[in-house]
C-alpha cells in the first residue's frame, strides 16, 4: 500500500514521540504490539506513515534532518527508539506569529526558546512545499495559545488541498465556519486538542461517566496538572490558556449527569516543575453524594510520560484521516474526532465514541 505522507508543524516532544514510534513498531513487527489501540487500520500499519515535510522556528531544529531535530533541545521526552535513519527531510523555518511566548527566552539552555535567524516562510512557500512533497495530511503541534499561527497553517492546508489534524486547543474542526470550509473543498479535518491515550482528561471523563452511571451526584471536582516540558513552560503565560481550559473543562462537563457551576469545577494546567521533564503528574479530586445523601470523595494521582501518551492517539488519528481521504470524505470527521479529541465538533460518551470510531474504521459509517 502507499505510504501515508504527513507534514508536521512543530518538531517538539509530541512529534519526537510520534516519529520514534513509527520506527519502533517497524523494528518490532511480529512482536506483541504493546501500546497501540490498533495495529491495523484499513490495511495501514503504524510504519506506513512517512514524514515528508516539517516546520519549526527554533534554530536548534531548523535546517536539520527531521531524524536529528526530534532529539534537539529543548525536547526532553523519553527516547525509546534511538538511531532513527536519516529521512532526507530538512526542517524548514515556519511562520512565527504567536507561535511562542516571549517569557520562554528567559530560562536555562535546556528550556529556553532560541529563535532561528532564517527568514520566515511565506504562505506561498509553505503551500508549495506541501504540494511538492506530496503531503496528504498536515499535523499541528504548535504550542498552546498559538491562535493566529494555527489559523495560518489551516489556511495553508486548505490552499494546498491537504487534510488537517489539529492536535492543540485552537478551535478549527469544532468551529462550524472552519469545518464548512474544509467540507466545501472535500478535505478532511480532525480536531481539536488531542486526548492522551491514558491521560488526565480521558481518566477524568471515565470517572465522571462512572459517577453518572452509578447514580452518584457529583458536587465538585478539580484536575491539577504539573510537568516540566516546554508545553508546561509555555502555559505559565496564563493569557495563552483560554482555549485550553475551555477544551479540557468541556471534555469533562459533557459527560456529567448535570453540568457543574463554574465555581465547582477547576480543570487545567497548574504549574511548571523543570525536573519533571516530559513526565506529567495529574491530581484529580471528586466530591459527591451516594445513597441516602451520604457524602463521598475520590482522589487519584496519575503519572505519565506526556508525549508518547499523545502519540498513541495521533498514530490512529492519522490512519483514520487517510481512510477519509480514500473515501472522498471531507469536512469534520465526527466519529474519530469524538474519540481522539478533547473538543470535537460534537461530544459523545467515550464508549459511544469508541463504537462509532470502530464502525468508521470498518467502513460501516463515513462520518
Amino acid at each position: 500500500m502507499d505510504k501515508i505522507r504527513i507534514a508536521v508543524i512543530g518538531v517538539g516532544n509530541c512529534a519526537s514521540s510520534l516519529i520514534q514510534g513509527i520506527e519502533y513498531y517497524k523494528r518490532n513487527e511480529g512482536r506483541e504490539p504493546v501500546g497501540l489501540m490498533h495495529w491495523d487500520i484499513g490495511g495501514y500499519k503504524p510504519y506506513d506513515i512517512e514524514v515528508v515535510a516539517a516546520f519549526d522556528i527554533d534554530k536548534r531544529k531548523v535546517g536539520k534532518d527531521i531524524s536529528e531535530a526530534i532529539f534537539a533541545l529543548p525536547n526532553c521526552t523519553a527516547i525509546f527508539c534511538r538511531d532513527i535513519p536519516r529521512k532526507g527531510v530538512r526542517v524548514r523555518m515556519g511562520k512565527i506569529l504567536d507561535g511562542f511566548s516571549d517569557h520562554m527566552r528567559n530560562y536555562d539552555e535546556a528550556r529556553t526558546f532560541v529563535l532561528a535567524e532564517e527568514k520566515e516562510s511565506s504562505k506561498e512557500e509553505i503551500v508549495d512545499l506541501l504540494q511538492e512533497s506530496g503531503t496528504q495530511i498536515l499535523l499541528n503541534y504548535l504550542p498552546v495559545g498559538s491562535e493566529q499561527a494555527t489559523r495560518f497553517y489551516a489556511e495553508c492546508a486548505l490552499e494546498a488541498g491537504v487534510a488537517f489534524i489539529n492536535n492543540m486547543p485552537v478551535f478549527i474542526a469544532s468551529d462550524p465556519e472552519w469545518a464548512e470550509r474544509f467540507k466545501a473543498k472535500n478535505i478532511p479535518v480532525l480536531g481539536d486538542d488531542i486526548k492522551a491515550q491514558l491521560g488526565a482528561t480521558i481518566t477524568h471523563r471515565a470517572l465522571a461517566d462512572l459517577f453518572r452511571k452509578r447514580g452518584v451526584k457529583l458536587e465538585r471536582t478539580y484536575q491539577l496538572n504539573t510537568g516540566g516540558n516546554t508545553d508546561f513552560l509555555n502555559m505559565l503565560n496564563r493569557n495563552r490558556l483560554v482555549s485550553k481550559k475551555k477544551s479540557k473543562t468541556e471534555a469533562v462537563q459533557s459527560v456529567l449527569a448535570e453540568r457543574l457551576d463554574a465555581a465547582n469545577i477547576h480543570i487545567g494546567p497548574s504549574d511548571y516543575v523543570a525536573w519533571q521533564n516530559d513526565n506529567k503528574v495529574c491530581f484529580i479530586r471528586m466530591e459527591g453524594r451516594l445513597f441516602g445523601d451520604v457524602p463521598m470523595s475520590l482522589e487519584l494521582r496519575l503519572s505519565v510520560e506526556d508525549s508518547p501518551n499523545s502519540a498513541g492517539v495521533a498514530i490512529d488519528a492519522i490512519r483514520c484521516c487517510k481512510l477519509a481521504l480514500e473515501r472522498g470524505r471531507g469536512g469534520a470527521l465526527y466519529s474519530p474526532c469524538a474519540y481522539f479529541m478533547k473538543h470535537p465538533p460534537k461530544q459523545f460518551p467515550d464508549d459511544e465514541a469508541y463504537r462509532m470510531t470502530e464502525e468508521f474504521i470498518a467502513g460501516l459509517r463515513n462520518d
